[in-house]
């Protein structure tokens, strides 16, 4: 009878170990929620511009197309993924000054020809990410340019409810003059999480794994472009 108590007991402290702060591990409000739509969005910029890292992935008009992107941008380091118009996509990555680009023949054919489409299907080229050919890519690999950029130009906001994304709190603030609504975590760090716009600039992103850790790898064998120009 006395073993069996100390096998209760002994399950017992287990069980209470395991449990151990249970009760606390609830992450308390940031506060956003209570402050003007100014001063979400505010809030919203400032921890975006100190993130190292981000995902984002979905839509964006682009010159009266679709643009669909997924990238992983590591601040202003640089970043990774994909960019999709018209039906064709093109793999890209950015390391600090340089940039790397490798699109299907479609791709190619869509944007440059059959030459084009020949010569450079499936192989990645490489050229300098702040002029020419590539620099267009640069403030969309950059974490602060791009998604900082966003929450920096806007019209008359508004602040909505409070609601869910993915399982996280947020409150919605509403672009009154061009119509985008952005969600803003109200716990933890007051990150975007997701951006919808409508009309003729409809489009949704979502913003998700803050901070994580992005490895950018330069490819090995990529063409010069300075060099395809000759």
């Amino acid at each position: 009878m006395r073993s069996r108590n100390l096998g209760l007991i002994a399950l017992l402290a287990l069980l209470l170990a395991a449990c151990a702060g249970c009760g606390g591990s609830t992450k308390k409000s940031n506060g956003v929620a209570s402050k003007s739509a100014d001063a979400i969005v505010a809030a919203a910029l400032a921890a975006t511009n100190s993130a190292k890292s981000v995902h984002v992935s979905g839509t964006v008009p682009e010159n009266g197309q679709q643009l669909t992107l997924d990238l992983h941008l590591a601040g202003s380091r640089g970043g990774s993924g994909w960019l999709a118009e018209k039906g064709v996509r093109a793999d890209i990555i950015r390391i600090g000054s340089k940039a790397y680009m490798k699109g299907s023949a479609a791709f190619w054919r869509s944007f440059g020809g059959t030459a084009a489409a020949q010569l450079l299907a499936g192989r990645w080229i490489v050229g300098p990410a702040n002029t020419g050919n590539f620099a267009s890519l640069t403030p969309l690999t950059d974490l602060h340019k791009f998604v900082g950029g966003m929450l920096s130009i806007h019209g008359k906001l508004t602040k909505g409810a409070t609601t869910t994304i993915a399982g996280q709190s947020v409150i919605a603030v509403t672009d009154t003059a061009e119509g985008g609504t952005l969600y803003i975590a109200t716990i933890g760090q007051p990150y975007p999480l997701k951006l919808v716009t409508t009309g003729t600039s409809a489009g949704k992103l979502t913003f998700d794994q803050w901070n994580a850790v992005v490895k950018l790898k330069a490819p090995k064998g990529a063409l010069d472009i300075s060099k395809l120009a000759h």
